[in-house]
């Protein structure tokens, strides 16, 4: 295949929605409803309908809405919260931002999800939370940290930045903790054209307060309660997001089909590992991650065949420069340090033809035989 296979298309997206979004851009332009304005709490009210909670906060990133979290949660200075050891960044600074000191935890080497045993291991007195991941867009088995964190009294964050509108046991992610987060960047599951965020919560007394620190730390203009900060979505982006909003479903089910496709063609082909899926959790394929001992070899192999690849993540975060300060005993996270020698994500996006997975089988066969 000559033409370059894309690691994500969101042009193809666009053109499948070009005249309701062109719409919806020059009626934002004619109305200068820039700032949050009509779009957004029209987008906000539909998220929070579909997801099944009651309140919604829209900001500029997803990073934000974590910080936002935190000290909505009254993270105090050197409170510890425990995270996933092998996932973006933001899962992480946003707690030293907010105050706080990452602990970090291992995952399952099966589902790159945090490791729950581990997490009791990590628990003390000075542990105020817990910001659980679902990554690449499976759910985390959420029960049983919503248990534990009841039992030590500690507060949930869930980091849904990959997972929008996928369930664990009919439930969606970012329902279960005290607040869920979600980033829509553009290439998201449900992504904006720039940056956009959002928390959800369905306790009021946390909604309030979120509210006002996002907002400068007030409700109104002038009238500053606390010092907060400024997060705020665009009125572009609310519009955009309401009208993919209305096709997520649609979108999720073909992300689903594209790593099935992928999963039955790449069976037993060398030593790959594909995706492994549990039991009463909706996985909503934001990335579709292979494992192979010859990562390298064969990414540089299928770049080489114009086929876009890439590495999610290619270091587990107490490995890197930004916690040296904190001496972590990097081999106490063993499957997080395996996982990351020898993943590999393969382009996955709603409108992949079945024909360019076949071609990247093809030549990922090809590359092992």
């Amino acid at each position: 295949m000559k033409k370059k296979i894309k690691f994500v298309d969101l042009y193809a997206q666009y053109k499948n929605h070009k005249k309701l979004i062109d719409n919806s851009i020059k009626k934002i332009i004619l109305k200068s409803d820039f700032i949050n304005g009509q779009s957004v709490k029209r987008f906000e009210d539909n998220f929070k309908k579909k997801l099944k909670i009651n309140y919604c906060i829209t900001t500029n990133n997803g990073t934000d809405s974590l910080y936002i979290a935190m000290k909505s949660l009254n993270l105090k200075k050197d409170q510890e919260v425990i995270t996933s050891a092998h996932t973006w960044i933001s899962s992480s600074s946003s707690i030293t931002q907010a105050g706080g000191r990452p602990v970090f935890c291992d995952t399952y080497e099966d589902t790159f999800n945090i490791d729950v045993d581990q997490i009791k291991k990590k628990i003390n007195k000075k542990t105020a939370g817990i910001i659980v991941v679902h990554l690449y867009g499976q759910p985390c088995n959420i029960s049983e940290i919503v248990k534990l964190a009841k039992k030590n009294k500690m507060w949930i964050i869930e980091d849904c930045a990959q997972s929008h509108f996928a369930k664990y046991k009919n439930k969606f992610t970012g329902t279960f903790g005290d607040f869920g987060s979600f980033s829509f960047y553009p290439s998201k599951n449900l992504g904006a054209y720039g940056d956009a965020g959002a928390l959800v919560t369905n306790n009021k007394r946390l909604y309030k307060k979120a509210l006002v620190f996002s907002k400068h730390g007030g409700f109104k203009k002038n009238q500053h309660l606390i010092e907060g900060t400024n997060s705020r979505m665009d009125g572009l982006q609310g519009a955009i997001l309401d009208i993919k909003l209305k096709y997520i479903d649609k979108y999720n089910l073909k992300r689903l089909n594209i790593a099935r496709l992928y999963s039955k063609l790449l069976y037993d082909v060398g030593d790959i590992e594909t995706p492994k899926i549990i039991e009463n959790r909706d996985h909503v394929f934001h990335l579709y991650v292979i494992k192979t001992k010859k990562r390298d070899k064969l990414k540089k192999f299928l770049l080489q065949n114009n086929i876009s690849c890439s590495i999610h993540y290619p270091k587990c975060l107490p490995k890197l420069a930004a916690y040296k300060k904190y001496k972590f005993k990097v081999d106490s996270y063993r499957n997080a340090l395996k996982n990351q020698k020898k993943i590999l994500s393969l382009p996955i996006y709603p409108e992949l033809e079945k024909n360019k997975v076949k071609y990247i089988c093809k030549k990922i066969k090809e590359f092992f035989s």
